[in-house]
């Protein structure tokens, strides 16, 4: 099947291959899915390198992490080249600026999308902070919710304009437009800052210790180090690789006090999309300066904060 994307076309084989086995849609669908949303799906993958999650026969088989763009790829789409200095090596990402990039994936097999919070400009400098509440297995999607509210109102104070969206799992992510100015290093530094700040307000309920296994198994973590250097997570819009087509979603912040990770599927989204438009169409226009909260981890460290272990260490 071939499906016309703007002035591009792009072929889709095997289109009735079964992806999502709970309703039972089809790599066809998850293509339409995309088309359907095509201007945020853009927006957040614009001219960042992506790694890819693909699933050739379905998300119930194989999971193929991808850093390198597939082989066969039409002229038309673009890449960025990364450094990968610990085995120094590089790669060839894939650089989405248009929608048929994103269809392209599709056909080979792409259900994730996993940018880098920088751009191929100068993938060395983030422009995109971001904050992962990532629940612990005993916390609960209400507790998500109150550590979402907590950091609303530490960014409000900030002057720092919040993009929330689902994880498409228990969690949710917060992304903030900066500047361009700053290496990982800072950028995670000011996120860990911003971090210890909302840790204070949450009482119990957030932990930040660093290794997984100490943590309150009932508590959120303030995942701060998403913004190092080569640490993805799903877009807004992508997909996840779970039976019930399950979308990471851009919601509006007094939609969380209501909202639950399954309402926002490849089935609901299209519709949704239509209706609200992008929800994150303003980011590219809330730039925010990490100067406080630098100042905020300067601070700290005067005040016998320990610095987190470097990033390449797994929490």
């Amino acid at each position: 099947m071939e499906l016309e994307v703007g002035d591009r076309t792009v072929r889709i084989s095997n289109p009735d291959r079964v992806y999502f086995p709970a309703r039972g849609e089809t790599k066809l669908d998850l293509a339409n899915y995309y088309l359907a949303v095509a201007d945020g799906v853009v927006r957040a993958l614009r001219e960042r390198p992506c790694m890819l999650h693909r699933f050739p026969t379905g998300v119930t088989g194989e999971k193929v992490h991808q850093k390198r763009l597939p082989r066969g790829a039409p002229d038309w789409v673009q890449t960025v080249r990364v450094e990968f200095p610990r085995y120094n090596r590089h790669a060839y990402e894939l650089c989405v600026t248009h929608p048929a990039d994103v269809v392209w994936a599709v056909q080979m097999s792409t259900v994730e999308f996993h940018p880098w919070n920088s751009r191929r400009a100068d993938v060395e400098k983030p422009d995109e902070w971001r904050i992962d509440l990532d629940p612990m297995p005993q916390a609960t999607f209400a507790d998500v919710r109150q550590v979402a509210e907590l950091t609303h109102q530490v960014l409000d104070e900030l002057g720092a304009v919040g993009w929330p969206k689902t994880s498409g799992g228990k969690g949710m992510h917060i992304y903030v437009r900066i500047e361009p100015n700053r290496g990982f290093a800072d950028v995670r530094r000011a996120a860990h800052a911003f971090a210890r700040e909302v840790e204070r307000r949450a009482g119990e309920l957030v932990d930040l210790t660093w290794w997984r296994k100490d943590r309150d198994p009932a508590s959120v973590f303030v995942d701060y180090n998403q913004n190092a250097r080569d640490h993805t997570i799903a877009c807004a819009y992508s997909v996840r690789g779970v039976p019930e087509a399950v979308v990471s979603a851009p919601v509006r912040w007094d939609e969380i006090p209501d909202a639950e990770p399954g309402d926002f599927t490849i089935a609901t989204m299209p519709a949704r999309f239509a209706d609200l438009g992008d929800l994150h169409a303003g980011i590219d226009d809330a730039v925010y300066s990490l100067d406080e909260l630098l100042d905020w981890a300067e601070r700290d460290e005067r005040d016998g904060a320990e610095s987190p272990p470097p990033p390449d260490e797994e929490s």
